[in-house]
């Protein structure tokens, strides 16, 4: 079975917001810190509305906060 990966720019999106925080990020998007640590480091994949809320801080469409790579890992 092939793997999936959901991917993200997060964290060059942030230092691009004039180096916000996780703890910024986490506090705009109501969720913990460490939810954005996971959701960065690809340990986590977000829900649709976390992911469309994360995209609106930075003021860019969904695709360019997250990609989907159906490539298979094998």
């Amino acid at each position: 079975m092939a793997k999936h990966k959901i991917s993200n720019k997060i964290r060059t999106l942030r230092f691009m917001r004039g180096e916000m925080t996780q703890q910024q990020l986490a506090e705009q998007v109501d969720v913990t810190r460490q939810t954005i640590v996971a959701i960065e480091k690809g340990k986590y994949s977000p829900s649709l509305e976390l992911a469309f809320r994360i995209a609106q801080v930075f003021e860019v469409p969904l695709h360019e906060v997250f990609s989907y790579d159906d490539k298979d890992a094998s």
